[in-house]
């Protein structure tokens, strides 16, 4: 993350991206909006959540819970290097 310009990790959450600020502009809305609907359409799309394909679906040798787990950390990789520094430059 700081190889991406995010320094501030004093609290829980990475402040550079999560503050009150960053809430009202367009990248924010991005981030929290566009992200929470993607984050709960994949949810219903994939017939659980993340942890819960990971934890459990694994645990019990299910395919389509190695299928999902697989994607969710595609998809989160790729965010991270493609879709991430694009917008940090925006903030």
């Amino acid at each position: 993350m700081q190889a991406l310009g995010v320094t501030r990790f004093d609290e829980l959450l990475p402040e550079d991206i999560f503050n009150w600020r960053n809430v009202t502009t367009p990248v924010g809305l991005v981030f929290f909006v566009l992200g929470g609907f993607l984050v709960g359409f994949g949810t219903r799309y994939a017939g659980g959540c993340t942890s819960g394909h990971a934890i459990m679906g694994l645990s019990t040798l299910q395919w389509p819970s190695l299928v999902a787990t697989c994607c969710f950390m595609a998809g989160g990789f790729a965010v991270t290097h493609l879709a991430l520094p694009y917008l940090l430059k925006l903030l």
